[in-house]
């Protein structure tokens, strides 16, 4: 099972100021942040502990369009690619979720 969901960060949000001036680029924290609750959207039952493995290949732009794609990795956790609308993989990483690491599940 796969899920999908576009976002895009605006230029006016309060991270963008300092980073950096003249040509700002998101943080990863504000993309793993888009992350995370499009994980919460899609299994809100389920509880993200870890994020084990993240590598940004590639710059996001406020006010560019990107789309987080969800993949179920039958290892142990949830895949994601975060894609820029040009198809270039921006960010991919794991999330490791509660009960797959020794941590207990949500009640």
């Amino acid at each position: 099972m796969s899920f999908e969901r576009r976002g895009l960060i605006a230029a006016d949000h309060p991270c963008l100021a300092g980073h950096f001036p003249g040509n700002p680029i998101v943080p990863g924290v504000v993309l793993l942040d888009e992350v995370l609750r499009a994980f919460a959207d899609w299994r809100p039952a389920d509880r993200p502990v870890g994020i084990p493995q993240v590598k940004f290949l590639a710059p996001l732009r406020p006010e560019q369009p990107f789309t987080i794609r969800w993949v179920e990795s039958g290892s142990g956790g949830v895949r994601f690619d975060c894609l820029g609308d040009d198809g270039r993989t921006l960010a991919r990483g794991k999330l490791t979720l509660a009960g797959e690491s020794g941590f207990p599940p949500v009640a």
